[in-house]
């Protein structure tokens, strides 16, 4: 039997590029407003950042059912973007990004506004006063600072868009080459009673788990222990 098809590989194509994807939108549009969450004092800061973890404890199917009625071209953005390109954006790629953003924004959320909580504001005074704009403190003072926590952001978004299942296949249904991505092929195996594909396809899965979150846990934990000892030299 053969293990590895035409139509797994497409699916492990389209599920990495649709990680990348969404891993690097996710840190264009999440930085700034991690920066900002984490410098807002409002009372409705608790109930903002509330609304942006939804993601992490609402069923994935819950999520999915509200994106793809909000995809359907009935609805004001489905009909838009149908008027603008063409193309549904329900059962598309652009349908999985959209919705993959959304997901995993927590993911990358979290890791920034913990970084950016803890970093030590005498740097942003010692900025200002050498007359850095806020874009160039940020950049060239805060960024550097942080990049640990940019780092886990970028690793956690990419680890789990790879193994969405439930919002993808509301959003994007099971389309070979287009929108079938590796947990749906994975699905679809088992539901054909093709166990020898679907353990390549789960042990695959679950090495490229496990490797990366070693990966990130070492990477975090040599940064704290680097941080610990330039705390002790300079004491």
């Amino acid at each position: 039997m053969e293990y590895v098809n035409t139509d797994m590989l497409n699916a492990v194509s389209i599920t990495f590029k649709l990680a990348l994807v969404t891993s690097v939108l996710l840190l264009l549009i999440v930085m700034p407003l991690a920066w900002f969450l984490a410098n807002w004092r409002h009372s409705a800061k608790s109930f903002v950042l509330s609304i942006f973890a939804l993601p992490l404890v609402l069923p994935p199917t819950v999520l999915g059912f509200y994106l793809l009625i909000a995809f359907s071209p009935e609805s004001a953005l489905g009909a838009w973007w149908l008027d603008l390109f063409g193309s549904t954006l329900a059962f598309s790629f652009e349908g999985l990004v959209l919705g993959s953003l959304i997901y995993s924004l927590p993911f990358a959320l979290q890791p920034l506004y913990s970084g950016f909580t803890q970093l030590n504001k005498g740097y942003l005074e010692v900025a200002t006063s050498l007359g850095f704009s806020p874009l160039e403190t940020f950049f060239r003072i805060v960024l550097p600072q942080c990049k640990a926590a940019v780092i886990v952001a970028f690793g956690l978004s990419f680890a789990h868009t790879v193994g969405e299942f439930g919002v993808v296949l509301m959003i994007g249904g099971n389309i070979p080459s287009e929108t079938q991505v590796l947990s749906i092929a994975l699905y679809e195996q088992v539901e054909a009673l093709e166990y020898e594909r679907a353990h390549v396809m789960s042990l695959g899965l679950l090495v490229f788990s496990f490797v990366a979150l070693a990966l990130l846990y070492r990477f975090d934990g040599n940064k704290r222990h680097s941080a610990v000892s330039q705390h002790r030299v300079r004491s």
